[in-house]
């Protein structure tokens, strides 16, 4: 499969073909139970530390403008406490993504019952999602130009009340200067089943014990959200975020308007562009101004979710550091939640014909985004 892209980001189209192919060899299941352990991926100025629990991202470590190195995702000391996590820090989450109304849905005129874990709802893939299994490694290569580690993971029939053998591999590949591409891929056996993968990292650019995120700038190249109802359910109404405090189409510091919400922000944006495709596009971008840090995103998904950790409350993370609400925040660019309710919704569901692939590309920097230079 080719990504296609403009012509000077071909190194970047070759990559993902790279990482696509890489993740297409698909595991049928585990002779043997795999075992928990941890693995590097290190390339010039960066180093991302992963585990195969949740298939999850413990640690990423950066230069900052005066090249002091810090570690910028929230995270835990021991495997143990990413075992007890509740927050889904660092992980890959499915089955499904998001949230599902009333943890059903119908799919070809059966109804599918699933798991509930938040109140009468589905969060995140039930009570044990993908972030909550053992993944196998498939390959993993910390030399060369492209160091890279391919996670995989048999989702078996009624797993949480979905249907049908899911096989998903999760690829995380380091190459160019400072790039990272995470790309996920999943293929239905015997049944159609929605599929919605989300990578679930907590970013604060300033290091992950540097306290709050609220003087971050972010910008997000979407001009709508899925409105949602009090349990944070999609209404299936889509509303411009112009004049509104979700409007992040020109830079924003996260704590501008925050106060005008409830607890923070925790919605997904309709991202401008085709909904779903090979070609990528941008997500966002994160700058903060005392480190210099800052995070471009692209991805081939419609939408992300921008979640400020407004849930996060004396999480005691690396270090023994408390991690507080707007300790951090997340782009889990993803499918629109609750999608298999939502008929105008891009779909989500896969098919043994029709398999799941979904990328994301991240380009750290130390310098300010050209559009950032005033704030």
């Amino acid at each position: 499969m080719t990504v296609f892209l403009p012509k000077k980001m071909t190194k970047i189209s070759f990559l993902l073909c790279f990482v696509i192919l890489a993740s297409s060899g698909l595991s049928s299941g585990y002779a043997t139970k795999p075992k928990i352990s941890t693995y590097e991926l290190k390339k010039g100025d960066i180093s991302v530390n992963l585990t195969n629990w949740g298939a999850t991202i413990i640690s990423l470590v950066l230069p900052d403008k005066y090249g002091k190195l810090a570690d910028v995702v929230l995270g835990y000391d021991s495997i143990n406490e990413y075992k007890n996590d509740t927050s889904y820090i660092g992980a890959l989450v499915g089955r499904v993504a998001n949230r599902i109304g009333g943890a059903k849905f119908t799919l070809n005129g059966k109804q599918c019952k699933l798991v509930a874990n938040e109140g009468k709802n589905i969060l995140h893939g039930g009570k044990v999602g993908f972030s909550d299994v053992i993944w196998k490694v498939k390959k993993y290569q910390n030399e060369g130009p492209n160091p890279h580690i391919v996670f995989t993971y048999h989702s078996y029939d009624g797993e949480q009340g979905f249907p049908g053998d899911l096989l998903v591999t999760v690829a995380y590949t380091l190459f160019g200067h400072n790039k990272l591409v995470v790309a996920m891929k999943a293929k239905a056996l015997n049944k159609p089943t929605p599929v919605n993968l989300a990578q679930h990292t907590y970013w604060n650019l300033g290091g992950h014990n540097s306290g709050d995120i609220l003087s971050n700038y972010v910008q997000i190249f979407g001009s709508q959200i899925t409105a949602v109802d009090s349990e944070l359910i999609p209404t299936g109404k889509f509303t411009p975020v112009k004049g509104t405090p979700y409007d992040f189409l020109k830079p924003q510091s996260v704590g501008s308007r925050i106060n005008k919400l409830p607890k923070g922000y925790d919605i997904n944006y309709v991202l401008d562009g085709v909904p779903y495709g090979k070609k990528l596009k941008r997500v966002a971008v994160v700058y903060d101004k005392k480190s210099g840090r800052s995070l471009d995103l692209s991805t081939t998904a419609p939408g992300v979710q921008f979640y400020t950790g407004n849930f996060l409350k004396d999480v005691k993370g690396k270090g023994g550091f408390l991690y507080q609400a707007h300790g951090a925040l997340c782009l889990e660019t993803q499918g629109f939640p609750d999608a298999v309710n939502h008929p105008n919704f891009p779909s989500t569901i896969v098919t043994p014909e029709r398999p799941y692939k979904h990328v994301m590309l991240f380009k750290f920097s130390s310098k300010a985004p050209p559009n950032f230079s005033r704030v």
